[in-house]
Protein backbone atom coordinates (compact mmCIF):
# COMPACT_ATOMS: atom_id res chain seq x y z
CA UNK A 1 0.00 0.00 0.00
CA UNK A 2 1.30 3.23 -1.35
CA UNK A 3 2.29 6.19 1.34
CA UNK A 4 0.07 9.14 1.31
CA UNK A 5 3.21 11.29 0.87
CA UNK A 6 4.03 9.16 -2.09
CA UNK A 7 3.70 11.40 -5.50
CA UNK A 8 0.89 8.95 -7.92
CA UNK A 9 3.09 8.65 -11.38
CA UNK A 10 0.62 8.31 -15.00
CA UNK A 11 1.77 9.04 -18.13
CA UNK A 12 -0.38 10.85 -20.77
CA UNK A 13 -0.78 7.45 -22.65
CA UNK A 14 -1.84 5.90 -19.43
CA UNK A 15 -4.69 8.36 -18.51
CA UNK A 16 -5.72 8.55 -22.36
CA UNK A 17 -4.95 5.41 -23.80
CA UNK A 18 -3.12 7.14 -26.43
CA UNK A 19 -0.90 4.32 -28.19
CA UNK A 20 2.64 6.85 -29.23
CA UNK A 21 3.93 5.94 -32.05
CA UNK A 22 7.27 5.29 -31.99
CA UNK A 23 9.87 7.87 -33.48
CA UNK A 24 10.66 7.43 -37.39
CA UNK A 25 14.08 8.10 -37.13
CA UNK A 26 13.49 11.04 -40.16
CA UNK A 27 14.45 14.30 -37.88
CA UNK A 28 17.20 15.68 -38.94
CA UNK A 29 20.15 16.72 -35.82
CA UNK A 30 22.40 17.70 -37.97
CA UNK A 31 22.27 19.36 -41.66
CA UNK A 32 25.67 18.86 -42.75
CA UNK A 33 26.08 15.23 -41.85
CA UNK A 34 22.54 13.71 -42.56
CA UNK A 35 21.71 15.66 -45.24
CA UNK A 36 24.73 16.58 -47.55
CA UNK A 37 27.37 14.29 -46.03
CA UNK A 38 24.62 11.52 -45.99
CA UNK A 39 23.81 12.40 -50.29
CA UNK A 40 27.33 11.91 -51.34
CA UNK A 41 26.10 8.24 -50.63
CA UNK A 42 22.37 7.79 -52.05
CA UNK A 43 19.56 10.43 -52.59
CA UNK A 44 18.15 12.12 -49.38
CA UNK A 45 14.87 14.10 -49.76
CA UNK A 46 14.32 17.06 -47.25
CA UNK A 47 11.14 17.82 -46.14
CA UNK A 48 11.17 21.64 -44.87
CA UNK A 49 8.41 21.75 -42.75
CA UNK A 50 7.06 23.15 -39.19
CA UNK A 51 5.00 22.49 -35.99
CA UNK A 52 2.26 25.25 -36.75
CA UNK A 53 2.13 24.17 -40.40
CA UNK A 54 -1.41 22.72 -41.66
CA UNK A 55 -0.12 21.13 -44.97
CA UNK A 56 3.07 19.74 -43.51
CA UNK A 57 0.53 17.54 -41.17
CA UNK A 58 -0.83 16.57 -44.58
CA UNK A 59 2.43 15.58 -46.43
CA UNK A 60 4.04 14.30 -43.36
CA UNK A 61 2.70 11.28 -43.15
CA UNK A 62 2.27 10.87 -46.77
CA UNK A 63 6.31 10.85 -48.05
CA UNK A 64 7.01 9.00 -44.22
CA UNK A 65 5.18 5.90 -45.97
CA UNK A 66 6.98 6.61 -49.29
CA UNK A 67 10.61 7.23 -47.20
CA UNK A 68 9.65 3.64 -45.49
CA UNK A 69 8.34 1.88 -48.77
CA UNK A 70 11.67 3.29 -51.20
CA UNK A 71 14.06 2.45 -48.21
CA UNK A 72 16.41 0.97 -50.47
CA UNK A 73 16.25 3.95 -53.10
CA UNK A 74 16.08 7.21 -50.93
CA UNK A 75 16.24 8.22 -47.42
CA UNK A 76 14.44 11.09 -46.02
CA UNK A 77 15.21 13.81 -43.90
CA UNK A 78 12.55 16.05 -41.72
CA UNK A 79 14.00 19.45 -41.36
CA UNK A 80 11.91 21.68 -38.56
CA UNK A 81 12.66 25.21 -40.56
CA UNK A 82 12.14 26.75 -36.97
CA UNK A 83 15.14 25.13 -35.75
CA UNK A 84 16.71 25.23 -38.84
CA UNK A 85 16.19 28.82 -40.17
CA UNK A 86 20.00 29.34 -41.87
CA UNK A 87 19.64 26.47 -43.76
CA UNK A 88 15.96 26.71 -44.73
CA UNK A 89 17.32 30.24 -46.00
CA UNK A 90 20.14 29.21 -47.93
CA UNK A 91 18.06 27.10 -50.13
CA UNK A 92 15.70 29.04 -50.94
CA UNK A 93 12.53 28.14 -48.65
CA UNK A 94 9.84 30.57 -49.09
CA UNK A 95 7.15 28.12 -48.35
CA UNK A 96 6.33 24.94 -46.07
CA UNK A 97 6.03 22.23 -46.58
CA UNK A 98 9.31 22.84 -49.55
CA UNK A 99 10.75 19.39 -50.23
CA UNK A 100 13.95 19.12 -52.27
CA UNK A 101 16.11 16.07 -53.32
CA UNK A 102 19.52 16.21 -52.48
CA UNK A 103 22.71 14.39 -54.60
CA UNK A 104 26.14 14.64 -54.19
CA UNK A 105 25.78 17.72 -52.33
CA UNK A 106 23.11 19.43 -54.52
CA UNK A 107 19.35 20.33 -54.78
CA UNK A 108 18.61 18.25 -58.18
CA UNK A 109 14.68 18.87 -57.91
CA UNK A 110 12.24 20.04 -55.31
CA UNK A 111 8.14 20.71 -55.16
CA UNK A 112 6.44 22.96 -52.76
CA UNK A 113 2.84 22.08 -50.66
CA UNK A 114 1.21 18.72 -49.92
CA UNK A 115 1.27 17.21 -53.18
CA UNK A 116 -0.94 13.74 -53.41
CA UNK A 117 0.94 10.76 -53.04
CA UNK A 118 -0.15 9.72 -57.06
CA UNK A 119 1.69 13.38 -57.72
CA UNK A 120 4.82 12.62 -55.17
CA UNK A 121 5.19 9.25 -56.39
CA UNK A 122 5.38 10.76 -60.24
CA UNK A 123 7.72 13.11 -59.10
CA UNK A 124 10.10 10.76 -57.05
CA UNK A 125 10.22 8.67 -60.07
CA UNK A 126 11.30 11.68 -62.50
CA UNK A 127 13.77 12.90 -60.00
CA UNK A 128 15.78 10.21 -58.46
CA UNK A 129 19.15 9.90 -60.23
CA UNK A 130 20.64 6.99 -62.06
CA UNK A 131 22.64 5.62 -64.20
CA UNK A 132 20.69 6.07 -67.34
CA UNK A 133 20.17 9.90 -66.24
CA UNK A 134 23.40 10.31 -65.20
CA UNK A 135 24.35 9.26 -68.93
CA UNK A 136 21.77 11.47 -70.46
CA UNK A 137 22.90 14.14 -69.09
CA UNK A 138 26.58 14.16 -69.96
CA UNK A 139 24.89 12.93 -73.56
CA UNK A 140 22.99 16.26 -73.01
CA UNK A 141 26.40 18.50 -72.21
CA UNK A 142 28.10 16.86 -74.84
CA UNK A 143 25.56 17.78 -77.51
CA UNK A 144 25.96 21.14 -76.08
CA UNK A 145 29.48 21.21 -76.27
CA UNK A 146 29.65 20.22 -79.91
CA UNK A 147 31.05 16.29 -79.48
CA UNK A 148 28.66 14.39 -81.43
CA UNK A 149 30.75 11.63 -81.50
CA UNK A 150 31.26 11.43 -77.48
CA UNK A 151 27.05 12.32 -76.97
CA UNK A 152 26.30 9.37 -79.59
CA UNK A 153 28.56 6.92 -77.12
CA UNK A 154 26.45 7.74 -74.37
CA UNK A 155 22.97 7.50 -76.44
CA UNK A 156 23.81 3.91 -77.50
CA UNK A 157 24.96 2.88 -73.97
CA UNK A 158 21.51 4.11 -73.06
CA UNK A 159 19.42 2.40 -75.29
CA UNK A 160 20.87 -0.27 -74.89
CA UNK A 161 20.15 -0.60 -71.27
CA UNK A 162 16.38 1.22 -71.87
CA UNK A 163 15.53 0.30 -75.98
CA UNK A 164 12.77 2.18 -75.96
CA UNK A 165 13.97 5.68 -73.94
CA UNK A 166 12.44 8.53 -76.02
CA UNK A 167 14.80 11.11 -74.84
CA UNK A 168 17.97 8.79 -76.38
CA UNK A 169 15.91 7.99 -79.06
CA UNK A 170 14.97 11.42 -79.93
CA UNK A 171 18.70 12.44 -79.58
CA UNK A 172 20.21 9.08 -81.39
CA UNK A 173 17.43 9.77 -84.48
CA UNK A 174 18.58 13.62 -84.98
CA UNK A 175 22.27 12.65 -84.93
CA UNK A 176 21.63 9.61 -87.40
CA UNK A 177 18.93 10.62 -89.76
CA UNK A 178 21.16 11.98 -92.40
CA UNK A 179 23.19 8.33 -92.55
CA UNK A 180 20.80 6.35 -91.73
CA UNK A 181 17.03 7.30 -92.71
CA UNK A 182 15.67 3.38 -91.49
CA UNK A 183 16.96 3.22 -88.40
CA UNK A 184 16.32 7.13 -87.76
CA UNK A 185 12.71 6.47 -88.32
CA UNK A 186 12.75 3.47 -86.06
CA UNK A 187 13.86 5.79 -83.24
CA UNK A 188 11.17 8.88 -84.12
CA UNK A 189 8.53 6.41 -83.35
CA UNK A 190 9.79 6.24 -79.83
CA UNK A 191 10.70 9.90 -79.63
CA UNK A 192 7.31 10.27 -80.29
CA UNK A 193 6.11 9.06 -76.84
CA UNK A 194 8.51 11.78 -75.29
CA UNK A 195 8.76 15.80 -74.28
CA UNK A 196 7.49 18.29 -77.03
CA UNK A 197 10.94 18.62 -78.22
CA UNK A 198 11.37 15.38 -78.77
CA UNK A 199 8.43 14.74 -81.02
CA UNK A 200 9.43 18.02 -83.26
CA UNK A 201 12.83 15.85 -83.98
CA UNK A 202 10.60 12.85 -85.03
CA UNK A 203 8.53 14.68 -86.78
CA UNK A 204 11.63 16.72 -88.96
CA UNK A 205 12.71 12.99 -88.85
CA UNK A 206 9.50 11.65 -91.04
CA UNK A 207 9.62 14.49 -93.00
CA UNK A 208 13.09 13.76 -94.01
CA UNK A 209 12.08 10.16 -94.74
CA UNK A 210 9.56 11.34 -97.00
CA UNK A 211 11.25 13.99 -99.09
CA UNK A 212 14.36 11.87 -99.80
CA UNK A 213 12.54 9.43 -101.41
CA UNK A 214 12.47 8.86 -105.13
CA UNK A 215 10.99 9.13 -107.33
CA UNK A 216 11.38 12.80 -107.27
CA UNK A 217 8.47 15.56 -108.35
CA UNK A 218 8.49 16.71 -111.83
CA UNK A 219 9.53 20.69 -112.37
CA UNK A 220 12.29 23.03 -112.97
CA UNK A 221 14.11 22.37 -109.69
CA UNK A 222 13.99 18.55 -109.94
CA UNK A 223 17.53 18.09 -110.98
CA UNK A 224 18.73 20.84 -108.34
CA UNK A 225 16.68 18.59 -105.50
CA UNK A 226 17.96 15.49 -106.62
CA UNK A 227 21.21 16.87 -106.09
CA UNK A 228 20.60 18.27 -102.41
CA UNK A 229 19.22 14.54 -101.52
CA UNK A 230 22.55 12.57 -102.65
CA UNK A 231 24.69 15.23 -101.18
CA UNK A 232 22.79 15.03 -98.16
CA UNK A 233 23.14 10.72 -98.57
CA UNK A 234 26.48 11.37 -98.83
CA UNK A 235 26.91 12.95 -95.22
CA UNK A 236 27.57 17.06 -96.72
CA UNK A 237 23.96 18.48 -95.15
CA UNK A 238 26.25 21.94 -96.55
CA UNK A 239 25.65 21.63 -99.92
CA UNK A 240 22.52 19.79 -99.64
CA UNK A 241 21.27 23.28 -97.94
CA UNK A 242 22.76 25.14 -100.56
CA UNK A 243 20.78 23.64 -103.62
CA UNK A 244 17.84 23.91 -101.84
CA UNK A 245 18.23 27.06 -101.40
CA UNK A 246 18.79 27.32 -105.57
CA UNK A 247 15.31 24.85 -105.47
CA UNK A 248 14.05 27.74 -103.69
CA UNK A 249 15.24 30.94 -106.40
CA UNK A 250 14.11 28.82 -109.41
CA UNK A 251 11.19 26.72 -108.72
CA UNK A 252 10.05 27.95 -105.19
CA UNK A 253 6.94 25.91 -104.68
CA UNK A 254 8.22 22.70 -106.33
CA UNK A 255 6.81 19.59 -105.61
CA UNK A 256 4.49 21.01 -103.12
CA UNK A 257 6.79 22.71 -101.18
CA UNK A 258 9.24 20.03 -100.94
CA UNK A 259 12.30 22.31 -101.01
CA UNK A 260 11.14 24.48 -98.05
CA UNK A 261 9.73 21.25 -96.20
CA UNK A 262 13.34 19.18 -96.55
CA UNK A 263 15.52 22.61 -95.57
CA UNK A 264 13.02 22.64 -92.50
CA UNK A 265 13.54 19.34 -91.37
CA UNK A 266 17.45 19.42 -92.11
CA UNK A 267 17.56 22.82 -89.97
CA UNK A 268 15.53 21.20 -87.16
CA UNK A 269 17.70 18.14 -87.02
CA UNK A 270 21.09 20.15 -87.40
CA UNK A 271 20.18 22.73 -84.53
CA UNK A 272 20.02 26.16 -84.46
CA UNK A 273 24.19 26.06 -83.42
CA UNK A 274 25.53 23.84 -85.77
CA UNK A 275 28.03 25.64 -88.38
CA UNK A 276 25.35 24.94 -91.23
CA UNK A 277 22.16 26.35 -90.09
CA UNK A 278 24.38 29.30 -88.95
CA UNK A 279 25.83 29.74 -92.57
CA UNK A 280 22.39 29.16 -94.55
CA UNK A 281 19.33 29.49 -92.51
CA UNK A 282 18.88 33.30 -93.02
CA UNK A 283 19.54 33.43 -96.72
CA UNK A 284 17.51 30.05 -96.68
CA UNK A 285 14.39 31.96 -95.00
CA UNK A 286 14.49 34.85 -97.25
CA UNK A 287 14.23 32.86 -100.20
CA UNK A 288 10.85 31.70 -98.47
CA UNK A 289 9.62 34.78 -98.47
Amino acid sequence: MMSGNAPILFSFAQVFRVKIPPIMGFDVQNFQEDVIVASQEGPVVVDFWAPWCGPCRVLGPIIEKLAHEQADTWTLAKVNSDQFQAEAMQYGVRGIPSVKMFHKGEVIDEFTGALPESAIRQWLEKALPGETKDLMKEAESLLEEGDLAGARVHLERILEREPTNPSAAGHMASLVALEDPDRAAQLADLAMTGEPRFVQIATAVRSLTELTSEPYPDGAGAATYARAVLALRSGDPDSAVRDLIEVLKTDRYYGDDAARKLGVAIFTLLGPSHPVSKAHRRTFDMWLY
